[in-house]
């Protein structure tokens, strides 16, 4: 995987972001999330790759595109052989509502290279590279907090961390309080609460709790390439996820996965902001076109290129009819 091609993952998560943020605020959180989807499929269909989706929509009979072992991109000789992981609207209720943080993001690997997860929960713990080697999810949030700040020399009491609003983590929200640190919570959008622990200027330091397990592969692609940190052990809700697991090659459910485990060898990930968020902008429209704002990194070198975009739809009339 090319320089090159991590470029042009970018116009994928551009036309599934331009298509969801012109249905932004309307209430339909299922319409923005198909606009995506579709917009996303189109795109792939313009790269240089013989892509197979081994996080997606969901299984074939539940996503008409960009299901789970869909084969995406021109699939010619010489094209490289990639596994994908993508949400083309994450945080679906945050852009039908007008509300900060919905992103599209694609993660894409070698062959092989990401986890194939079942749709279930995972328990994760993210940090930027400042606290890399500082977490453990055997140990408590109080414990993990004081390492973290030990690690990154400063007080618990100075740490932000991102927790998703739900009535499963109170005991979560509770002992973080107690240790004395920051609690942000969010409606939803994990994978950009992830992310953000790795950008200073987020004020982000740590993301605690449970959610999406497909979720905490992609967000690994990306703290991978920025030199963070992150575990995650699935948490089955019931015995069917349990064996869905299992066929997909999961036995041990208590495992604790690091990033390099989730997301192995050479990575790469790019993501553009729907609604502004903590590190990326939202797209904002005006008269004849659009402007977006993006992030792509790569594994290989870790770099992290932010991308402002401005789209002209006459010169691009695709984009006008998204």
């Amino acid at each position: 995987m090319d320089r090159n091609l991590a470029m042009e993952v970018v116009r994928v998560t551009e036309m599934a972001a331009i298509a969801s943020a012109r249905l932004m605020g309307r209430g339909d959180k299922n319409e923005s999330d198909q606009a995506a989807v579709d917009a996303m499929r189109r795109a792939f269909d313009a790269l240089h790759i013989d892509g197979t989706i081994v996080i997606g929509e969901g299984e074939r009979d539940e996503a008409p595109m960009l299901y789970i072992g869909e084969k995406v991109g021109r699939r010619a000789d010489g094209d490289p052989a990639v596994d994908i992981a993508l949400d083309p609207l994450e945080g679906t209720n945050l852009c039908a509502y007008g509300r900060p943080g919905s992103i599209t993001v694609v993660a894409m690997a070698s062959k092989g290279g990401l986890l194939n997860a079942p749709d279930t929960y995972m328990e994760k713990l993210a940090v930027g590279p400042r606290a890399r080697g500082a977490i453990d999810l055997r140990k408590s949030a109080t414990e993990n907090l004081r390492t973290i700040a030990e690690k990154m020399k400063v007080y618990v009491s100075d740490l932000t961390v991102v927790v998703l609003d739900r009535e499963r983590h109170q005991d979560l929200i509770k002992e973080i309080r107690a240790a004395g640190a920051r609690i942000r919570l969010i409606e939803d959008g994990d994978v950009a609460g992830a992310i953000a622990t790795c950008f200073e200027g987020t004020g982000v330091d740590v993301l605690m709790g449970t959610g999406g397990a497909p979720e905490g592969v992609i967000a690994a692609a990306a703290i991978r390439a920025t030199g963070g940190d992150m575990q995650g052990r699935l948490v089955p809700r019931n015995p069917g996820e349990i064996e869905r697991a299992k066929k997909m090659g999961i036995t041990d459910m208590s495992k604790i996965y690091a990033a390099e485990e989730l997301a192995r060898g050479e990575v790469m990930f790019a993501a553009t902001g729907v609604t502004s968020g903590d590190f990326l902008k939202g797209v904002r429209f005006f008269g004849g076109g659009c402007e977006t704002h993006s992030v792509v990194m790569r594994s290989k070198t870790s770099t992290v290129r932010f991308i402002q975009s401005l789209h002209k739809f006459d010169k691009k009339p695709g984009y006008a009819s998204i």
